[in-house]
Parts: C-alpha cells; structure tokens; sequence
C-alpha cells in the first residue's frame, strides 16, 4: 500500500462522519426553514388547508366567499365564518412575528464561524412549538366553523377540497414527467 493510500484509508472515516455531520446539519436546516414557512399562516401552501381552512380562508374576504360559493350559504353563515378566521387570522399575526425572529435567529446560527448545534436545536423545538399551536388554532376554527355549516354543506365542501387536491395531485405528477431528466 503506497504512502497515499494508507493517509487515505485513515481519513476516510474522520472525513466520512463530517461530510454527515455537514450534511445532517444541511438538512436540518433546511426542515427546519421549510418547517417555519409552513408554520407561517400566510408563508405555506401546505398545512393550513383542509376543510374550510385554506389559505384564502385565513385572509378572510374572498377566500371565505369563494369556499362558500355553491354552497348556498346564507349571509348569517358568511359573515360568521369570516369573523371566525379573521379572529383566528388576528391570533396567528403575533405567532408570525414569533416565526420570523427564529429563521432569523436560525439562520444566525448557521452562519455563525461555529455552528452551536444545541442552540439550532433549540430553535428546531421552537420552531415545532410555534407550528404546534398554529395549528392547533387552525383547527379550533375550523371547527368554530364546521359548527356554522350544515352536514350537507361540510359533505359538499369535502367533496369539492377533495377534487381540489385531486386537480393538484395530477398537476404535479404532470410536471413532474414533464421536468427534463438530468
């Protein structure tokens, strides 16, 4: 075994378990940014659906008109529905702040010399917390709201998130075939 193998052959294991420490560090980040933008009531695409809790929904107006479009709600039913997520909307507003200081907290740590991974781990746990009760503040108006509906409306709306995320689905997978192979 010449000289350059064998300094190889030691290395490897130290080098190996860097390039994992590195990249564990790398994908926690980035789970924990992706996590943070879905945490955010108006940052995700994902997470804040569901029934008659999507994004439009949240900002209140249109969103709220358009989810109850052919649902024959009455105008009792809509302006409850959207004072509940506009109260649920105000709730969040102080929870995205919260977020906002963490990525940026988290993105200090990741670019500091010395990455203190106890501390992008505190923020990890933050991060879950806050996402936590946004979306235990997401469901409570989804059921403040669910409780306005009747069972026929709630089964039409199903129906309709359902053909939703159906359209989305087959979207995806279209641009996904479509995506040029590398």
């Amino acid at each position: 075994m010449s000289r350059t193998q064998v300094f190889a052959v030691t290395q490897q294991p130290a080098a190996r378990g860097m390039k994992w420490m590195l990249s564990s560090m790398v994908l926690a980040v980035a789970a924990t940014l992706t996590l943070s933008a879905w945490a955010q009531p108006n940052g995700g695409h994902h997470g804040m659906g569901g029934m008659g809790g999507g994004h439009g929904m949240m900002m209140g107006g249109r969103g709220v008109d358009h989810m109850l479009d052919g649902l024959n709600a009455t105008d009792t039913q809509r302006t409850q529905i959207k004072q509940i997520y506009k109260a649920a909307a105000d709730d969040l507003k102080a929870q995205r702040e919260a977020g906002r200081a963490l990525h940026e907290r988290s993105m200090q740590i990741f670019a500091a010399p010395n990455v203190d991974a106890a501390a992008a781990e505190s923020v990890r746990q933050q991060m879950l917390q806050q996402h936590d009760q946004a979306s235990k503040r997401m469901l409570q108006a989804r059921l403040d709201a669910s409780k306005v509906l009747t069972p026929e409306q709630r089964a039409k709306m199903a129906e309709r998130m359902k053909q939703r995320g159906d359209m989305m689905r087959d979207r995806m997978q279209r641009m996904e075939r479509e995506q040029p192979k590398s």
